[in-house]
């Protein structure tokens, strides 16, 4: 499938990624500009096994170029071979297929580059930055790093998409997308110097479009003096 992805398929297979075709054998709006697929794996799960956060690159036609991004699994199911993708609705060619996409479509894959290290000592609590577009990421990470407590800056609305914070142990922040992602760094700028000084094993989840990501992490590195190993930032998508 490499040859067929262009310069980054060739890299990749380089890298020896693994590639695979689903399946998809069900859809579902959950509102109008977010949408849940599910899908069978091609043998992934049983092959590359199953860790917190981890996603595939789905490879879709644009004209004559390829096109590829990245969606975290919602509910992986080791033994029966399916998981779930959502997609946050916008303009473009991976969105258009995920508005389309019905029962027997079929989509390529690459796993490579997904990982999940676990924050030793175990988190106190939990500092998360993200959006619609890392939501099913989130998830994971919650579901992960069990009953510590967490404080989630969401960017846009949460209440009609299914984000899994539970109100007893987890607390929504829910910060409206301003200045391009400026209003967010306010916000996290405001909140979580006093948040960290009453907890003494942080760890700070970042996960929102490119630019954001890189202003939120030089912060809480340089300023707050977050060390690395305590703290993971990955640019989700490219503001436009």
């Amino acid at each position: 499938m490499g040859q067929g992805h262009g310069w980054e398929g060739a890299v990749l297979k380089l890298l020896r990624a693994k590639d695979f075709v689903f399946t998809v054998t069900g859809a579902e709006d959950v509102t109008e500009h977010y949408r849940r697929l599910h899908l069978s794996d091609g043998g992934m799960l049983a092959t590359t096994g199953v860790h917190p956060t981890m996603w595939v690159r789905l490879w879709f036609d644009n004209g004559s170029k390829p096109h590829q991004r990245a969606y975290t699994l919602v509910d992986p199911d080791l033994a029966a071979g399916t998981f779930s993708l959502e997609f946050a609705l916008h303009e473009g060619v991976a969105s258009g297929w995920a508005r389309a996409a019905q029962p027997g479509d079929t989509i390529e894959a690459t796993v490579h580059g997904t990982g999940f290290e676990e924050p030793s000592p175990t988190p106190t609590h939990v500092f998360a930055m993200g959006d619609p577009a890392s939501l099913p990421a989130i998830n994971s990470l919650l579901d992960a790093l069990g009953s510590a407590p967490a404080t989630i800056w969401f960017e846009g609305g949460a209440d009609e998409l299914p984000c899994r914070a539970d109100p007893s142990r987890h607390e929504l922040r829910q910060v409206l997308r301003l200045d391009s992602g400026t209003h967010l760094v306010e916000r996290v700028k405001a909140d979580l110097p006093d948040l960290l000084k009453g907890t003494s094993d942080p760890y700070v989840w970042i996960a929102c479009d490119t630019a954001t990501t890189r202003r939120l992490s030089a912060y809480v590195r340089k300023e707050l003096g977050v060390p690395k190993e305590r703290m993971h930032a990955l640019g989700y998508w490219r503001a436009s």
